[in-house]
């Protein structure tokens, strides 16, 4: 901007509101870029909206700048705004075909602060307000708009885009408790993006011909992708229930809902399938791995399968296929990008390799080189355009610090002739993610050349993090030392921010910090927990114990849409500033802001005293960052009425114990553990319910639900295996059974295993090893062979494991060599293997008994031997 204009403009904001007709015709006349122009109208609250302003500067107005107008003066910068920025800015924007733009926190607060100006929103006024409806309070829909109204205003509410939780469930409850009647699928249809707001109990009620319409109609088909995990499953049940076969269901559901559909209702099984509408889904994997036997005898071109259906391959199936056409397979899964797991890709590289190493590795996905080694690369190229693949391949799919893992840097260090530990900057590049790997001694040597590669790491180990800390803080990298930083030098080191410590953050200017957070803050990648960790860099580190609220810390409107508030306040002066303020309508906006914990003690005090009897369920969902305050007492006055609402409150970072609270509390108050419910359970707490809870769990309910109770309990796998043997009893004759069954395996007794060794299963040698022991121990090797077919050779990694390595011991050594994977230790011919008994120490043995044994031990020994001899 020409100094002329800025000084101007600085001129102009002194004046103040004296200013107003300059500051009009300055809005509206001076040929200003559209940058400037933006940075003035934010700064320039004096300049009038209703006045001459060009229509492209409304879209920048301020929070401020549209407060106190009159009701007809807001109405017509509404219209202006909906007129005049639905293109120049993210304000009803959307992004690709037909998906909903979120509003910028700036732009939700000028459309909150504008609709503020009315005191009733009829009909008319809600027409003219269209998107900026978005700004309504929950306040606003239950005081200022009638169930009449509000109805009749149904066709211009359902069409806004960026509806909270609270808002549309709000209008619905409204609608409903006046008498709305979601008689048809028009009905249901006509509520559009307010959809979200039904709740589970309603969706339920609703007979299946409603949803089957509404599905029908395109416009209701787009509401559906932004609903709620829980209510897409309900509408999945409603739809299923009036489907007979698979192949409808494929056709009938919506893409949206396609990955919700339970696995155990997508086995055809002879039944006709159409690839086209397969193709036309998203599946998870599990749910492709059902039906990917059918596919690949139904298609024999693979180009033509999504990479969705494709990601369903599994062992069981390549083994039936010809080797050239695995091979083939491959080099389709490359070109379409779709990614295995370990699993999957352990098991294809053994069939690609099964006549010897193909020469047209580069053809073949890049995370099968994990399980491959640069000997068998040598023919497609060098080690170093191995490595190079390796280091852009998911190393992920390798556990941290594996064998495997250890194997693969082990061999990159060789092959690119580091011998010390300093990596230079061509190097790292080919390393690319084995950098996330490399030593403490390497990032400390190699100075700050690995930064970027580090920077795209997901975590690290103690001993990285402080090497990290240590480089950065020496000053001699690119970025110079943290004293001469700027926001900018923050923004390309985001990816290492969650490293750094206070003595790091100490040396950052405080005005850069303040900059980065307003500036760059809200689009990086970081959780509201580490930018929580800045936040506390700029309070004063020693708190006053009674202080006061001045007028400068007023809580105001303003401040309360401003998402830097942790900034302006320590815990001290929050405590007494939130004393006399209402935040009914303001605790889910703030919760969002990026508080220390000693200020979120703060909110939560000021939340229990505002909801004595237990926070509304509208709340609940919300409570994200408050979850480590969470107390038993606390959960106990909540209403959780639905297993939705289960799901949204275990979504929360919850420790066992509270997850146990809440999970009591939900059963407590006469909920099931439903397949809605399981389905969130499982997430992360299926190992913490109780024997009387996993009882409690209708058979039925599994056919609906993924469980994976691989690292519980044996007591939990006991109960669970019982149960999903029950409910999958009916399809134990199809091939699709052990798909089905396979998760809850740990809990099996031998004879069943026995009977799906006869079954060509391929079983994974993780759920071999983790098997029940007393069944793992009473297979025979033959059994074991039958059970993992083609996994067989994986069996030699896990030979010097306790649940393994005692197997073997209990084989004969010549059953053992049938294997052919290298176990030793089993016992010969000719030697009998004894298991010692556990007799009963003599304290507590009565004493008649021990000396019985000890009389009879002799006699026992002598018997023995004689047999030996005679035999």
């Amino acid at each position: 901007m020409p100094p002329l204009q800025l000084g101007f403009l600085l001129m102009l904001s002194w004046l103040g509101a004296d200013a107003a007709p300059a500051g009009t015709y300055l809005c509206s006349s001076l040929a200003l870029n559209e940058t400037a122009a933006c940075t003035s109208v934010r700064s320039l609250s004096s300049c009038c909206p209703t006045c001459s302003l060009r229509d492209r500067f409304v879209c920048y107005l301020s929070p401020s700048a549209v407060s106190n107008m009159s009701g007809d003066d807001a109405l017509s910068l509404a219209q202006r705004i909906n007129e005049s920025c639905t293109l120049n800015t993210t304000l009803g924007r959307t992004k690709g075909k037909g998906a909903p733009s979120s509003l910028t926190t700036e732009e939700l607060q000028v459309v909150s602060s504008l609709v503020r100006n009315f005191e009733r929103f009829t009909p008319a006024v809600l027409r003219v307000l269209d998107q900026i409806a978005v700004g309504l309070s929950v306040s606003d829909i239950e005081n200022k708009i009638s169930g009449e109204d509000l109805e009749a205003s149904i066709p211009i509410l359902g069409k806004v885009r960026g509806w909270n939780a609270d808002q549309s469930s709000a209008i619905i409850n409204k609608l409903l408790s006046s008498g709305y009647q979601i008689s048809s699928g028009q009905r249901l249809a006509k509520l559009g993006s307010l959809v979200a707001g039904l709740n589970s109990s309603t969706l339920r009620s609703l007979p299946p011909e409603v949803i089957l319409e509404a599905i029908k109609l395109h416009e209701f088909v787009q509401q559906i992708e932004v609903l709620p995990s829980p209510l897409k499953r309900i509408f999945v049940e409603k739809i299923s229930s009036s489907v007979a076969n698979p192949s409808d269901l494929v056709k009938l559901i919506p893409a949206a809902l396609a990955s919700y559909i339970p696995k155990s209702l997508l086995i055809f099984e002879g039944e006709k399938l159409s690839v086209e509408d397969l193709n036309s889904k998203m599946w998870t994997r599990e749910q492709a791995a059902m039906f990917f036997r059918d596919v690949i005898k139904t298609e024999p071109d693979f180009s033509r399968l999504s990479q969705s259906v494709l990601q369903g391959y599994t062992c069981a199936v390549a083994n039936e296929m010809d080797p050239e056409r695995v091979q083939e397979l491959a080099t389709v899964m490359k070109r379409k990008n779709v990614k295995l797991g370990a699993d999957q890709l352990s098991c294809l590289v053994k069939m690609v390799t099964l006549r010897g190493v193909p020469k047209d590795l580069d053809s073949y996905p890049k995370d099968l080189l994990l399980f491959l080694s640069p000997s068998d690369y040598a023919a497609t190229g060098s080690c170093k355009q191995y490595f190079a693949n390796v280091g852009k391949a998911n190393l992920d799919l390798l556990q941290r610090e594996s064998s495997e893992r250890k194997r693969l840097l082990l061999e990159a260090l060789a092959c690119l002739k580091i011998p010390g530990t300093q990596v230079n900057k061509e190097n790292a590049k080919i390393l690319g993610h084995l950098v996330c790997d490399l030593g403490e001694e390497y990032i400390r040597s190699s100075a700050g050349t690995l930064l970027k590669e580090l920077s795209q790491c997901e975590s690290f180990l103690p001993g990285q993090e402080e090497a990290i800390r240590s480089v950065i803080s020496s000053g001699n990298t690119v970025f110079g030392p943290p004293q001469v930083w700027s926001a900018s030098t923050l923004n390309e080191l985001t990816g290492l921010i969650p490293v750094f410590d206070h003595s790091i953050w100490q040396k950052v200017p405080k005005d850069v910090l303040t900059l980065w957070l307003k500036n760059f803050a809200h689009d990086s990648p970081l959780s509201r927990a580490q930018l929580a960790t800045i936040v506390a860099e700029l309070l004063p580190s020693r708190q006053k114990r009674d202080v006061g609220c001045s007028d400068a810390k007023k809580i105001t409107e303003t401040v309360l849409n401003d998402e830097m508030m942790p900034i302006y306040y320590s815990p001290e002066e929050l405590r007494a500033c939130l004393k006399n303020v209402s935040l009914k309508d303001y605790f889910p906006q703030i919760l969002t802001y990026p508080f220390t914990k000693e200020q979120l003690a703060v909110v939560k005090e000021k939340l229990d005293e505002t909801y004595p009897d237990g926070y509304p369920e509208s709340l609940l969902p919300r409570l994200g960052p408050l979850a480590s305050l969470i107390t038993a007492e606390d959960v106990s006055k909540w209403k959780i009425t639905s297993a939705d609402m289960l799901a949204a409150l275990l979504q929360l970072d919850l420790q066992n114990e509270q997850a146990a609270a809440v999970i009591s509390r939900y059963v407590a108050l006469g909920n099931p553990l439903n397949a809605t419910a399981l389905n969130a359970i499982d997430t992360k707490y299926l190992c913490i319910l109780n024997a009387t809870l996993l009882n409690m769990i209708d058979p039925n309910s599994l056919k609906l639900a993924s469980l994976h109770p691989s690292a519980c309990s044996q007591l939990t796998k006991d109960i669970l295996y019982v149960k999903a043997k029950r409910a999958f009893s009916d399809q134990h004759y199809l091939r699709s059974y052990y798909t089905l069954i396979e998760p809850y395996l740990g809990g099996a007794p031998v004879e069943d295993l026995r009977a799906l060794s006869k079954d060509n299963v391929n079983m994974n040698v993780d759920t071999l090893v983790n098997l029940r022991r007393d069944a793992l121990m009473s297979l025979t090797p033959a059994e074991v062979k039958d059970l993992l077919g083609i996994n067989l050779r994986d069996l030699s990694n896990w030979r010097n494991t306790p649940p393994i390595q005692e197997w073997a011991r209990r084989q004969k050594q010549t059953e053992l060599d049938k294997l052919g994977v290298g176990f030793t230790g089993g016992t010969q011919e000719g030697y009998m293997n004894i298991v010692t008994p556990k007799f009963q120490p003599p304290s507590s043995a009565p004493l008649g008994t021990v000396a019985t044994m000890l009389h009879l031990l002799p006699a026992l020994l002598l018997s023995f031997l004689m047999m030996s001899v005679l035999s």
